[in-house]
């Protein structure tokens, strides 16, 4: 039977390493079967024939090649083949003899096939060695193929309502900062600006107007206060010249009191004179004259007297209407200028909102071009030329190539190990390079939070579902072939761990 010999070259896979060693165990039976038959053979040569040959001579060639033909049928029957019949097994398994022990057939094997031993040693430490650096491979990082590129999207819209006039991009188109992309009919915000200028012009004719009332109220009010004052004053000195008189009138009247209690006196003098005829009438009658007109006199001092006190009475409530009339005019004086200085501020708000009306109409004027805030790619442009449009309409899209990342959904028993600044090796399908970046954050919450309609275990019934969690990668800079990437592109994402 022909021995097997392994392949030419060394298996490289675990399959062909077990398929290498099963052909090297069929060769190692082989051979041994070959070498028992051989041994066999010897021993029947050299025992005596059944009919008393004794020779010691081999089998004739009939006698040989019917031999031959068992030895093949047998080593058929150990490779798996079908060949011989039942009763020539029967009769073959009765003259085989007891084979060794294995670990004396396995030492003889190893005496006669050095080689083979250490190729067998030198496959058990490849696998062995390659296997534990397979292990430590697949250990060494995360990946998922849940990942795509993301990317902001900016909506470009309309910040006022106007008849399209131009359309200067279409989808696919790459655009630069500030470039116009739409213009809108501007004669109505033309004209709006003017009106808002006039009114602007108006409200400074206003202010200019009012601004001189103040200087003119500050200088009214102060005279105003200053005659008060003077009145006042006035008042005052009329009511000391009142109580003077009146002291004068007091003082005059009890001269005339003297004058008529000493007149009194003497007319009862001389009338008890004029009695006893110790003077004349006439005397006497002078006397009583002099009496008579004291007591008029007192009376004409005391009537002075009163009208003084009158006077002094008047005095007063003049003196009291001047000092309302000072107080008033005082406490009038800032309020009557407060009041000026709010309508001149009054007048200046009127200016400062007409300048805003005209500041927002110009803006309005400015919103008639539609211009890029940054650089990008075009989709998704729904706008035309006519087309009527309101505030807040969605025209197109603008999608940045210059700041991307990439959107990686770990499962959460994959996460152990991340955390953010590790290396990443991005490999992209559409274009088939892998580029190098780093987490760049955690996320905050999985990806079923953050739904529409986040999964609420309001029955009881929980079913454990292994949830994901959104990683950011960001990209390295300056890596060949970044200008291709556009989000929503999918990724694998490699994140090594050791």
């Amino acid at each position: 039977m022909p021995d097997r010999t392994p392949r030419d070259e060394a298996p490289i896979s675990l399959e062909d390493d077990v398929r290498a060693l099963s052909q090297e165990q069929w060769r190692l039976r082989a051979e041994i079967d070959r070498l028992r038959e051989e041994q066999r053979k010897l021993i029947e040569e050299r025992a005596p024939s059944k009919d008393g040959d004794s020779s010691g001579k081999k089998d004739s060639p009939e006698k040989k090649g019917d031999q031959e033909k068992q030895d093949e049928k047998k080593d058929s029957k150990q490779e798996g083949k079908p060949g011989g019949d039942k009763k020539e097994n029967q009769q073959e398994k009765k003259e085989e003899k007891p084979r060794p022990p294995l670990r004396q057939r396995a030492a003889a094997w190893t005496r006669q096939h050095p080689l083979g031993v250490i190729l067998i040693i030198v496959a058990i430490v490849v696998l062995l060695v390659g296997g534990y650096f397979l292990l430590k491979y697949l250990g060494s990082y995360v990946d998922t193929d849940d990942a795509e590129i993301d990317g902001h999207i900016e909506q470009i819209g309309s910040r006022v309502a106007g008849t399209v006039v131009g359309v200067y991009t279409e989808n696919n188109r790459s655009v630069v900062p500030n470039q116009v992309l739409v213009d809108l009919d501007p004669s109505d915000y033309q004209a709006a600006l003017a009106g808002a200028k006039a009114n602007l012009a108006q409200a400074e004719a206003a202010l200019r107007q009012q601004a001189p009332n103040v200087p003119i109220t500050q200088t009214t009010q102060a005279t105003q206060v200053t005659n008060a004052r003077h009145e006042v004053t006035n008042a005052q000195a009329a009511m000391e010249s009142a109580r003077q008189t009146h002291d004068s009138a007091l003082a005059d009247l009890q001269q005339a009191e003297a004058q008529a209690a000493n007149a009194a006196a003497e007319e009862r003098r001389y009338k008890t004179l004029v009695d006893k005829d110790e003077i004349s009438r006439e005397q006497y009658d002078q006397k009583a004259t002099d009496w008579r007109a004291q007591t008029a006199l007192v009376a004409s001092r005391r009537a002075q007297a009163d009208a003084a006190a009158k006077t002094i009475a008047q005095r007063e409530a003049a003196l009291l209407e001047a000092q309302e009339n000072l107080s008033e005019a005082q406490t009038n004086e800032p309020r009557q200028i407060a009041v000026q200085h709010a309508t001149v501020a009054t007048r200046e708000a009127n200016v400062a909102a007409a300048k805003a009306q005209v500041e927002q109409a110009r803006l309005n004027l400015s919103y008639c071009k539609i211009m890029a805030p940054e650089g990008g790619i075009v989709g998704d442009k729904t706008v035309e030329v006519g087309q009527q449009v309101s505030p807040g309409q969605e025209l197109m899209a603008i999608t940045p190539t210059n700041d991307l990342w990439v959107t990686a959904n770990f499962k959460e028993t994959q996460i152990e190990n991340l955390h953010p600044n590790q290396r990443v090796t991005v490999h992209i399908d559409a274009i088939d390079l892998d580029f190098e970046g780093y987490i760049e954050n955690m996320p905050g919450a999985t990806g079923a939070r953050y739904s529409l309609l986040p999964p609420e275990n309001a029955t009881g019934n929980y079913v454990k579902v292994v949830q994901r969690l959104p990683v950011r990668i960001r990209f390295k800079p300056n890596q060949r072939g970044f200008e291709r990437l556009r989000p929503g592109m999918s990724v694998e994402p490699k994140v090594w761990v050791q």
